[in-house]
């Protein structure tokens, strides 16, 4: 990259044309030539340097969706970076570019539940089949590979259980057997870990959340290694799932503070943690703590750690859980996390679809926290309040 991290996000996109610190937002549909010629130029510039900008037309993208991926390919040191209108679409995308009807897909266990009902439900219309596999025990990774095998989907850490992989072993196992691989990594961001780098061949980001920041934008990031890009801009141009010049401006703007954010969170989520870890109820899931396989895992291929965290409540009193969850005042209450606040949610694993490896008895309950950018004396003078309600 050159310059360091923090450097380059301030830096970054400047617009010296239209003398602004960020780029300007260009909406178009039309996209205007001074003659039919200059169209078929345009044309063969997009056939020679596919990755350099150049549109005919307004899906595509404009000189503002441009910028975004520009910045995050930088980032992300990959190929190239497509965007989409959510994470989600991101994941679709990664999918659909290298999948086919007759295909096998490997997905770790504890993935995001839409993923799961995408792997496990929808494609099986189209008969493609999905293996989930254990993320602590990769033999059952290695041992359902099969000459149909066509991609292994990795989200790391697993979705609310927060169980890290041995990233490095699952891209040996598919380099030997020219799998292709995905990475959802929207809880580490390139900030923190860098997958294709690592060897992935795709790594999606919920821009959503942390490049946002602010919980005002919807968005995803596709970045590519070169093997697979061709496959994707196929997929990309099929699809139409491509992100709007305004999510691409506020993202712009958000992504400038992410690493002062990301400091912040992991500090604030680190005595969140090492607080709630001293009571005898609560198991933390966050890699904070030496000595488990998690944060073995975790230290071996991560920078830093974010702001969400999973707590495992051992209760055989279910409505002490939501008591103890409701009764937060500096906590909300809602979907997604990302933004600079703090949030809660009771959730039902169940409900996110039948996971065959996470061993959870019936006493056991998970509540997943996002630590926000509030001072953290003050969240934990709330969870201390609330704490009294487990029973």
């Amino acid at each position: 990259m050159g310059q360091s991290f923090k450097t380059f996000l301030k830096q970054a996109g400047k617009d010296f044309y239209n003398q602004s610190v960020n780029p300007p937002v260009v909406r178009a549909s039309t996209i205007l030539f001074k003659s039919f010629y200059d169209i078929k130029k345009m044309q063969k510039k997009q056939l020679k340097f596919p990755t350099e900008g150049h549109f005919d037309y307004g899906r595509q993208g404009t000189s503002t969706t441009h910028s975004l991926s520009k910045m995050l390919n930088k980032l992300e040191e990959s190929y190239h970076v497509f965007l989409t209108p959510t994470g989600f679409g991101s994941i679709f995308l990664a999918m659909l570019s290298v999948v086919r009807p007759g295909d096998e897909i490997l997905v770790s266990d504890p993935v995001y539940s839409p993923t799961r009902i995408l792997t496990q439900e929808f494609f099986k219309d189209f008969n493609i089949k999905t293996i989930f596999y254990n993320p602590k025990d990769l033999s059952t990774l290695k041992n359902n590979i099969t000459k149909k095998t066509k991609l292994i989907f990795v989200e790391n850490p697993g979705s609310n259980t927060f169980e890290f992989q041995d990233l490095s072993k699952i891209i040996s196992m598919a380099k030997r057997k020219r799998i292709f691989t995905a990475m959802d990594n929207t809880w580490g961001t390139p900030y923190f870990l860098k997958p294709i780098k690592l060897g992935f061949d795709m790594a999606i980001v919920s821009a959503t959340k942390y490049y946002s920041g602010h919980s005002d934008v919807m968005g995803g990031s596709l970045a590519v290694n070169k093997k697979v890009f061709k496959y994707v801009q196929k997929a990309e141009k099929i699809s139409g799932l491509r992100m709007g010049p305004d999510d691409a401006y506020l993202i712009i703007r958000g992504i400038r503070t992410l690493d002062t954010r990301l400091d912040r969170h992991e500090e604030n989520a680190k005595k969140i943690a090492s607080f709630l870890s001293k009571h005898k109820k609560i198991t933390v899931l966050y890699p904070f703590k030496k000595g488990n396989q998690d944060y073995k895992m975790w230290k071996k291929y991560y920078k830093g750690s974010s702001g969400l965290m999973g707590l495992k409540i051992k209760s055989k009193n279910r409505s002490s859980i939501s008591k103890f969850v409701n009764s937060l005042k500096l906590f909300g209450y809602g979907y997604s996390w990302g933004g600079f606040e703090s949030l809660a949610l009771h959730q039902e694993l169940k409900a996110q679809g039948k996971r065959k490896y996470t061993n959870l008895s019936k006493n056991d309950h998970i509540v997943r926290l996002h630590i926000g950018l509030e001072d953290p004396k003050d969240l934990i003078n709330d969870l201390k309040k609330s704490l009294k309600f487990i029973k």
